[in-house]
Order: C-alpha cells, then structure tokens, then sequence
C-alpha cells in the first residue's frame, strides 16, 4: 500500500475463494475496512483499476490472479455539523469511545434525520478526530444500531482504529474475540433452552424498508437462549427474555430472525404486527408498560473486542434500561 497525505494507493490480489466474481464484492471481501457503498462509489468513479484501466462497472467479473489498484482519495472532512447532544459514554481514549445510545437517536445523518443523529454529537464531542474512513455521512461509524433499539456502540475515532474495528465486525468472533449481545423480549416460549437461527437475509421482496429470510440472500447467524419466561393472566406462556449474540451482522437481524422461528419482538410494529392479539393475556401493568414502550423491546447489552492499539481485550455490559426493566418487573407481575 502506498500513500500519498491520508491518499490510500490499495492492491487486491484476487484469490478465486471470496465467495463471488463481481468485482465489488470481492473488494468487500478483500478490504472489509472500506463499506460496500465506498467501495461503489469509488469504482463509479473511476478510482479502481484492473490492468492499468478503469473498471466502472461494480458487477465486473475479475479472475483469480488479477490485481486490482484503488486509488482512495483523501478522506473529506465530515459535512454533519456538530451538536451538543449529551453522551452516556462508558469508555474512550484516543482510538474508540464506547457509548450507551438511548432509544430515538438516530445514528447517521439520512433523509428525514439530517440533524439530531449520533454523528452530529459525536463530530461535537470528538471534533476532528473521527475517522473519516466511513465517509462524510458516517464518520467513525462502523455499525449501527436502529434507532430505537439501544444499547452498546462503539466508534472509532482514527482510522488505525476503524480498520481494526471494521475487520472485527466482519469477523464476528468466527477467529477473534468480538462478541455482540442483546437482550430481547420476545413473544411466546420458545420449546428448548438455547437454538440457533441460521438463515440468509435479503431486502424484503415487496416491502423495500423491511428485511426478510430469502434463499439467496446474505448469511445470517444468531444465537439465542432463554434467561426467563413469564406467564398471561390464563398462567400459560406468553413471553420470554432471551439472550442472543450474532455470528453476523445483518440489518434488523435479530428482529428478522425471531419473527422467523415464531417469536417476534414485543413492540416490533413491523415484523410483530400479528401478535397484537397477544397483548390481551397480559396483566394491565405489563399492558400499560407495553404500551409506553413504544418500541422493539431490544437492548444491545453486551460488547467485547480487541483494542485496535493495544489488542487488548475488552468486555462492556449496559443494563437493562428503564423502559425495559418497567417491562420486566410488569411481566413478571402478570398474575
């Protein structure tokens, strides 16, 4: 790799294993620290090259032993302006912060939340230290939770550190040491302790802001295990909490994967809107905290990785927040 500032000059050797000949995903493949939508826009833009000319098409077939040139430009400093939006950081130094989000942040600006987002208050707290890796829109962004969902997030704050960060996450612990956590509320009793949900996720066939379980689609893995149950107003099952950690990290995947195998989130209006009949077992507190809600009843409870620097291994725990301990407590309450 040579560069020129913070230019980037990268060779991709193309192996024949990555899974597909496109040209762009064999650089996701290959540089899992520059996201799928860089890496289109920089071959759209004539920056990537095979055999000393560029390749502008994305879905180029390449061939084992080809080497391709990208030309990274400088990274342009982030368009979102800062905002002071108080943080409830549980770690930083000078390559990540680690923060706790709330429910109703978003994370990046797009259409419809230009303002308000994570971005904005991190580009005011760390200033020019993001990474700018991620793009203007998304700077230090290496994953995402949706905006009601909280918990766990860690961003970096240099470029050192969202490579490292960036191959972490697209490893998921397979080789390393990343494990991501959740705990979710979910409807029904699943019939064993523990299971694990592997089925590939695509764009939902006709509703294009949903996800859904395709054949085709990209690998997907979670794993889950019941830590409580609680029962209606008859004393039959009608809920659990559930501990999942995904092997990947698929949009809405724990939602997506629960409504597949039966137990949607509580509060999930999009993937649980059938189990709205359910609501009825439930004592009234437990209907009323339901209800106050407002949201998937999902918080991403548990982050560990190695420090991008140090390689030191790192472990963070978020409790419970309150909406969901009221949800808790109301459940248990039913009878």
């Amino acid at each position: 790799m040579e560069s020129s500032g913070s230019a980037q000059r990268l060779e991709v050797v193309v192996a024949g294993d990555e899974g597909s000949a496109r040209l762009d995903r064999v650089l996701a493949a290959r540089r899992p620290e520059l996201s799928r939508s860089r890496l289109k826009a920089l071959i759209l833009a004539g920056a990537v090259q095979l055999k000393a000319a560029a390749v502008r098409d994305p879905a180029y077939h390449v061939s084992p032993g080809d080497t391709i040139i990208i030309d990274v430009p400088e990274a342009a400093p982030a368009e979102p302006k800062g905002e002071e939006i108080a943080l409830d950081i549980v770690f930083e130094d000078d390559d990540i912060i680690v923060i706790n989000k709330p429910k109703g942040l978003v994370v990046h600006p797009a259409a419809g939340h230009e303002t308000g987002t994570l971005v904005n208050a991190l580009i005011a707290h760390c200033g020019a230290s993001l990474s700018g890796i991620g793009g203007v829109r998304r700077p230090g962004i290496v994953h995402r939770l949706d905006k009601d969902t909280t918990g766990l997030m860690v961003v970096a704050k240099n470029d050192l550190a969202h490579s490292s960060l960036s191959a972490q996450f697209a490893d998921h612990g397979r080789t390393g040491a990343m494990r991501r956590g959740y705990m979710a509320f979910a409807w029904g009793v699943p019939n064993r302790h523990r299971g694990t949900v592997d089925a590939p996720i695509d764009r939902h066939p006709h509703a294009r802001e949903k996800m859904a379980v395709r054949q085709g689609g990209r690998e997907a893995v979670t794993h889950w295990e019941i830590l409580d149950n609680f029962a209606g107003r008859d004393g039959k099952p009608v809920a659990a909490l559930l501990a999942c950690e995904l092997e990947t990290g698929r949009t809405h995947q724990i939602r997506v994967h629960l409504a597949h195998i039966g137990h949607p989130l509580m509060g999930d209006a999009v993937y649980g809107p059938h189990f709205k009949t359910k609501v009825n077992q439930l004592g009234p507190e437990a209907q009323a905290a339901l209800a106050a809600l407002g949201r998937q009843a999902l918080h991403a409870y548990l982050l560990e990785l190695e420090h991008p620097r140090t390689g030191e291994l790192l472990h963070w725990e978020a409790p419970l927040p309150e909406d969901l301990l009221l949800l808790e407590r109301t459940l248990k309450a039913a009878l």
